[in-house]
């Protein structure tokens, strides 16, 4: 089983405008709400492609129970914790001449609503998957996903698509694949990334501090694995319009477990990770099956 985690998942409220006026009464021209936050991403995605996984975090409040019927509603299986205090973040995403977020704060995480998630890690087994993406609430301390993974039973396999320090701290623990993109590899090693032959090395010095894959994605110049077999993989992006790249990387980290499950081959796994990143960005919300297909197929 592949159980995703988000701390602080959101509905995503997305409106689409001729023109933004501040000050003045605005009226948009489509709506959409959507299931929100990195960990739920990946699930949504996972779902499309006949994967199961079970959603873990916290929600609050009436959107919170809005969010979970969205999800069961897709099929995608649950295990939410609910708190007491605040409720699920709305964020407002405003697509006009520019972009424009109106992000929520979220509800208040206490003490003992981590402490049962905490618990939570004692029920998967050696063979699961533990997907831990996106940022840390301001409620909760920093060092969060540390705490979560000391209860990580040994065998479960980490998959963590995090910011800088985020995801350095957490590298002793050897996750089965990191992904970040071209920029977040640059900050955490302070370097600045200018071709394949920098990215590769930023990769293998991920590699050097206890990541076991390390999969880079470059936006239009595809992407690039760099595996624990050794191997090197390249891969290059499809053509198309980016429409949204938000749950573009979410997409691929479900694309690519998805592949390794299937088939335990990283070529594969790549080319099925960097289709459904694609599908996402040339879109407007998450890929659908089919859509990720017909880019599967012309790779």
């Amino acid at each position: 089983m592949i159980y995703t985690v988000t701390l602080n998942p959101a509905l995503d409220y997305v409106v689409q405008m001729k023109k933004l006026a501040p000050g003045a009464i605005n009226r948009n021209t489509s709506e959409n709400i959507y299931c929100g936050g990195k960990g739920i991403n990946v699930s949504w995605i996972l779902q499309e492609l006949g994967i199961r996984s079970t959603v873990l975090g916290f929600i609050a409040g009436f959107t919170g129970k809005a969010l979970a019927e969205g999800l069961q509603a897709h099929g995608i299986n649950t295990d939410l914790i609910t708190v007491q205090k605040g409720m699920t973040r709305i964020n407002v995403k405003i697509k006009a001449e520019e972009e424009t977020e109106i992000n929520g704060m979220g509800p208040q995480i206490e003490a003992e609503d981590f402490e049962q998630l905490k618990q939570k890690m004692h029920m998967l087994v050696p063979g699961d998957m533990l997907v831990i993406s996106g940022s840390i609430p301001s409620c909760m301390h920093s060092d969060a996903y540390e705490k979560l993974l000391e209860h990580v039973p040994e065998g479960v396999g980490i998959v963590v698509d995090a910011e800088k320090d985020l995801l350095l701290k957490i590298l002793r623990y050897h996750p089965f694949l990191i992904k970040p993109n071209v920029k977040e590899l640059g900050d955490m090693l302070e370097m600045e990334l200018k071709t394949e032959e920098d990215i590769l090395a930023g990769a293998r010095k991920l590699q050097e501090l206890g990541a076991r894959n390390v999969l880079v994605s470059m936006a239009k110049d595809g992407a690039l694995l760099l595996g624990e077999d050794g191997s090197f993989l390249h891969m290059c992006a499809p053509s198309g319009t980016v429409v949204n790249s938000v749950g573009a990387g979410d997409s691929m980290v479900a694309g690519f477990l998805a592949g390794w499950t299937k088939t335990q081959r990283y070529d594969e796994a790549l080319k099925l990770g960097t289709a459904c990143g694609s599908a996402t960005a040339f879109h407007s919300g998450l890929a659908a099956y089919r859509e990720i297909m017909d880019i599967y197929k012309s790779l």
